[in-house]
């Protein structure tokens, strides 16, 4: 098979101007997740405590408990990125038992993730990355670049157990392919 790898789009913005680098790869993904988590913690804040925190089979149990889980990850991985301690003791350690403070630290870090990603630049990209991971016990080194595609990745990962877990609950977050975010839309709608 031969694959096509001319130019296949049109010009229609400042965001395919210019060549992907790690800091326009992880602006745009904090700005998805944010959208993304914005709309999940919308619904799940139209479920009752009991039913989000309502052992439903998934990895960390719960939607509670997964969201929570994303949290904890993003909050491991910010810590690794400004050279601080990890806190984290496991990866099913609860931050929050409750859901309005949970929701806020939600917001809290992705206000941080977008700010952080916006200072990114290409050195942090090729540098190796040491760390030690709670999860797996041991230490590891990978390059930066793959440590951010991981924070995302995770993020991603899990967010979508959650989005099937509400979604067997009757609830529809809706549209979630990231090129329809409003990051990409010049008045920040999506579409209908």
């Amino acid at each position: 098979m031969a694959w096509n790898l001319g130019p296949v789009y049109a010009a229609v913005g400042p965001y395919n101007e210019r060549t992907m680098n790690i800091r326009d790869y992880a602006v745009a993904m904090a700005a998805y997740n944010k959208w993304m988590n914005e709309k999940v913690y919308r619904i799940a804040a139209g479920i009752s405590d009991h039913e989000r925190k309502r052992n439903l089979g998934a990895f960390f149990k719960s939607i509670h408990g997964t969201l929570n889980h994303i949290l904890l990850g993003d909050q491991s991985w910010m810590q690794r990125f400004g050279g601080h301690a990890v806190t984290m003791t496991a990866p099913d350690q609860e931050l929050f038992a409750d859901f309005g403070e949970l929701s806020a630290a939600r917001r809290k870090m992705d206000d941080t993730i977008s700010a952080w990603a916006a200072e990114l630049d290409e050195a942090f990209s090729t540098a190796p990355l040491r760390f030690y991971s709670v999860t797996y016990k041991k230490e590891h080194v990978i390059p930066g670049w793959a440590a951010v595609v991981h924070l995302f990745n995770h993020q991603t990962h899990h967010r979508g157990q959650v989005m099937t877990l509400l979604t067997q609950l009757g609830k529809e977050v809706g549209i979630t392919d990231f090129p329809w975010m409003p990051y990409f839309d010049k008045d920040g709608a999506e579409p209908r």
